[in-house]
């Protein structure tokens, strides 16, 4: 079972349950204060000197079956080659956990995600399921990772997708994408937009 969540209810799920093995997978910089274990293929034991820090050195998670309650994959899914295993993983280690992953809408808004990311990830609300796609790139991206994480506080919803699952996480490839590479120009568009704002000057 996958549903739509939110970060916050999942933060006051780990509040209640202090005492869940939480592992979060890709932690980066900004790891969860709720997670026990913490993940990357950086190794940032240094930066979390009050964590069990674990380096990912090979493409099975280096856990066992069903170690942690609880797994965090935030803004991770995107960049995996082998999405379909890597999920699988996600599964085999854990009950339960939490994805978010960016919209379409914000993979395509940022600058760093034109080369680091690889899959649109959406989700289809009637049939609880993952929808991955291979990226494609609309039109040039015109914003920084730090404007972008700025823009979540008023527009989250628009920008970020974020899940809850148990026991499974259903999922398929859908190859098929009305996308087209570069079909909207934002030059363009900022000219309208000028355009309009001139003429408004003279009515």
């Amino acid at each position: 079972m996958i549903k739509r969540s939110s970060l916050k209810f999942i933060n006051n799920l780990l509040e209640k349950n202090k005492n869940w093995k939480v592992l979060d997978i890709g932690c980066g910089y900004t790891a969860n204060k709720h997670a026990t274990t913490l993940c990357d293929v950086i190794n940032l034991q240094n930066y979390y000197p009050d964590k069990k820090f674990v380096k990912l050195d090979t493409k099975n998670l280096p856990f066992i079956d069903k170690e942690f309650d609880f797994v965090i994959a935030s803004h991770v899914l995107e960049h995996i080659n082998d999405i379909n295993f890597f999920i699988n993983e996600l599964q085999r280690i854990s009950k339960k956990g939490y994805i978010e992953v960016p919209t379409t809408l914000e993979d395509n808004l940022v600058f760093e995600n034109k080369k680091d990311h690889l899959w649109h990830i959406n989700f289809d609300d009637d049939n609880y399921k993952l929808i991955i796609n291979k990226k494609v790139q609309v039109f040039e991206p015109i914003l920084t990772v730090s404007t972008s994480q700025k823009l979540r506080e008023y527009f989250r919803d628009s920008l970020v997708t974020e899940l809850y699952w148990e026991e499974k996480i259903d999922f398929k490839f859908k190859n098929e994408s009305n996308l087209k590479p570069n079909s909207v120009s934002i030059l363009n568009l900022f000219k309208k937009f000028i355009s309009k704002k001139i003429r408004n000057l003279f009515r």
